[in-house]
């Protein structure tokens, strides 16, 4: 014990991101052996992320990268927009960029037992991050785009929301003007024929079930719903939206003056669909403290 000093607690620290008392018991155990000190606080440290895994990752980051015609879009959570900041988290966030354009196969699992370029797999970097910074971090999702026989066309919106777009000719102002478009209104299908039939069946019966309450005729309640059906469709389809740039003209109509279409649209939000928990910021700062 008298042989473990407080450089050496530092330096493990250092080294490790651990905690003091974390790195002072692991000095002791393994005699002030470093690396042996480092092999088992790795251990100790992979069993301790497996434990945050339940923890609810609904920050992070949304990163693109493309590469001969094919683009990624990918999701990577933590627990905390701190984190999200963090130096050894972003370095996260690129080396899975950078390997999944080579690595991911439409199979997220795989990709995880995929090695990077440091040798290590995916899931073996991840969990070692975990160990260092104290949160749970997951890479929810990723979304592979094939763009090679039409024109890609992509928006960051910060490190928060990625959209890319697939026209059928090459127009940069148009692929930007429609990806910005996107990431602000949110559009859930690309035309009409892409809504599911079950999305429209369950609007018609709402809005039938309203217009009953007015005790209107059936036939006038038959037009009411149809009525709202037409608006529901332009709200959420892409090409019947009106252009966020300009309120005079729909997406349809932009595409149409500048002879082009969009093949397929796709937009990433960090955290969509997932619940958060209800902390507000001093709270947040407190629980980094506590770390």
């Amino acid at each position: 014990m008298s042989n473990i000093t407080a450089q050496m607690v530092k330096e493990l620290r250092d080294r490790t991101g651990a905690g003091m008392m974390e790195c002072k018991k692991a000095l002791v155990e393994s005699e002030g052996n470093m690396d042996k000190a480092i092999e088992t606080m790795r251990k100790a440290g992979q069993a301790k992320a497996d434990k945050k895994s339940s923890r609810i990752a609904a920050e992070g980051v949304v990163t693109l990268v493309m590469k001969d015609g094919y683009a990624n879009m990918i999701e990577i959570n933590c627990e905390t927009d701190f984190v999200a900041k963090d130096e050894n988290f972003l370095e996260f966030v690129k080396v899975i960029s950078d390997a999944s354009i080579d690595s991911y196969k439409e199979n997220l699992e795989d990709f995880m037992n995929s090695k990077n370029a440091s040798g290590k797999t995916i899931e073996e970097t991840r969990l070692e991050l975990v160990s260092k910074i104290g949160e749970n971090v997951k890479i929810r999702r990723i979304k592979s785009i094939d763009g090679k026989d039409s024109y890609l066309g992509h928006y960051m919106h910060g490190s928060k929301i990625g959209v890319v777009v697939t026209l059928e000719k090459e127009n940069d102002e148009l692929a930007k003007d429609i990806c910005m478009h996107v990431a602000a209104m949110k559009p859930s299908a690309l035309n009409a024929n892409d809504i599911s039939k079950n999305d429209l069946e369950k609007e018609r019966e709402i809005y039938m079930a309203q217009a009953k309450e007015s005790g209107k005729p059936e036939n006038i309640i038959q037009k009411m719903v149809d009525g709202k059906i037409k608006k529901y469709i332009s709200e959420v389809t892409l090409v019947d939206q009106t252009f966020v740039k300009d309120n005079d003209i729909t997406i349809s109509e932009l595409l149409k003056k500048n002879d082009n279409n969009v093949l397929s649209f796709h937009r990433m939000e960090v955290g969509e669909g997932i619940e958060k928990k209800d902390e507000n910021f001093a709270d947040e700062v407190m629980a980094q403290i506590k770390k």
